[in-house]
Order: structure tokens, then C-alpha cells, then sequence
């Protein structure tokens, strides 16, 4: 006859976790007061078993995009009971599995709106571009017309033996 030291709900609990790795198993250790040894048996254990952080004891807000994905995946083909059945099972509820669909299958509209927008912005800074140019080329033209003038003056009055006081 085996003593089991700890409630089921405790080990679970702990096991949970550990597999999310968001805690050493030392800080578990040390707030639980748990043996260290029996901590690593524990979770050695669960993964053995095929428990990871996508089970049932894992919050269904901690988990990963990719572990979201992987339900979407397994769910693709169940039906009703069978989906609702795998849902139970994780603990997780079919309307979040359904918003993760539906995340998964929005996710590349994002990309395609911001490489409109960069797309839109670009041109516009090509139109910006361009009619800065123009505006540049008319400015050196009328540079270029006031320093042939000054210099058609100066010859003007040079001929004429005009000075610049006499003006």
C-alpha cells in the first residue's frame, strides 16, 4: 500500500507549474516546502505522460500563439461532440477556440493593410518628392536669370562708363 503524502489537486497544481516555466522548480521547492527530488519526479512524470503546458492545467490565457494554433489544427476536422469532448479535456472553452480560428485566419490581413499603407505612403513621398524638385528647378532657373541680369548690368555700365555711385 503506497502513502500518497500529497492531495491529487496540489500535485496537479504544482505540476502545472512547473510545465508552464514561468517558475524554477527551485522557487517552487521553496515556497512549497515540496522535496526537490520529488518535484523533478513529478514533472519527469507528467511529460512522460504527455502532459505539457497546453493541458488542462495551463490557463487558457498563458498559452502560446503556437500552442493556440496547434488546437486550431487538431480541432480543424472533430464535430460538435468530438470538438466539445477535446475542449473539456483541456479546459478550455469551444468559443475561445473559435476566436483562435478565427486569429489564425485573420492573421496575415494585418500585413497586407500595412503594405497598402506603406505602399500609399510611398508614392505620396514620390509625389512630395517630385514636386519638390520642379519647385527646386524653377528657383535655380530664376537664380541663374538674376545672375545673368546682374552680370549683363555690370557690363552694361561698364560700356556705358557708368559707376555704381552714380545710381
Amino acid at each position: 500500500m503506497s502513502f500518497n503524502k500529497y492531495p491529487k489537486e496540489m500535485k496537479n497544481a504544482v505540476v502545472a507549474r512547473m510545465l508552464s516555466g514561468e517558475e524554477t522548480i527551485t522557487d517552487i521547492h521553496r515556497e512549497t516546502r515540496i522535496n526537490i527530488n520529488t518535484l523533478y519526479r513529478w514533472r519527469d512524470a507528467a511529460q512522460q505522460t504527455g502532459l505539457s503546458a497546453t493541458t488542462k492545467y495551463k490557463s487558457a490565457d498563458k498559452w502560446s500563439s503556437q500552442d493556440k494554433f496547434m488546437v486550431v489544427l487538431e480541432t480543424a476536422n472533430l464535430n460538435e461532440i468530438e470538438f466539445s469532448e477535446y475542449c473539456r479535456n483541456k479546459g478550455i472553452y469551444p468559443e475561445q477556440v473559435k476566436e483562435w480560428k478565427e486569429a489564425c485566419m485573420n492573421a496575415n490581413d494585418g500585413e497586407k493593410e500595412q503594405n497598402a499603407k506603406v505602399s500609399k505612403e510611398l508614392k505620396e513621398e514620390r509625389r512630395q518628392k517630385e514636386k519638390l524638385a520642379k519647385e527646386l528647378n524653377r528657383k535655380e532657373k530664376a537664380l541663374a536669370e538674376a545672375a545673368a541680369l546682374l552680370v549683363l548690368r555690370k557690363k552694361a555700365d561698364a560700356i556705358w562708363g557708368m559707376d555704381d555711385e552714380d545710381d
